[in-house]
């Protein structure tokens, strides 16, 4: 069942070239993932290593530590369809704006109590890559 709370526990992309990558997200990157009785669902992901703003350092280091702020990490909140096999995540609100108003589809693979979500190729750090990003149950039935 998709209803719940979910942990991200490990994520990976395999680009375009082939080319594949165990850290997507950086070490060890955090992340949640929301799905509610009512169809609405929200999703928050933290890469791994992110740096506190400093408070020293003046507008121009500020921007740039904003910049990397923004660039890692990853929040939008909406409504959601399941078909059994796909999800769709109905974006209503996120972090990317360009998300919102769009239709966001993933593949759904369950395994115990895990779920694999895979991305159709998306432009992700600057590459055409899927993304295969697996959550664990840790609250059921929210």
């Amino acid at each position: 069942m998709l209803v719940g709370m979910w942990k991200l526990v490990g994520a990976s992309s395999t680009a375009q070239t082939g080319e594949r990558s165990e850290t997507p997200y950086g070490q060890n990157p955090a992340g949640y993932l929301a799905y509610m009785k009512d169809g609405r669902m929200m999703s928050l992901i933290s890469y791994g290593g992110r740096k506190p703003l400093s408070i020293a350092g003046g507008a121009p280091k500020l921007q740039e530590e904003q910049a990397e702020a923004f660039n890692t990490f990853l929040a939008y909140a909406g409504r959601y369809s399941f078909d059994g096999e796909k999800v769709t995540h109905h974006v209503e609100i996120s972090s990317v704006q360009n998300y919102v108003g769009k239709d966001l589809v993933r593949s759904v693979k369950f395994e115990g109590n895990q779920i694999t979500l895979v991305t159709p190729p998306t432009p992700v750090n600057g590459k055409i890559q899927t993304m295969e990003l697996v959550w664990e149950l840790i609250q059921p039935g929210t």
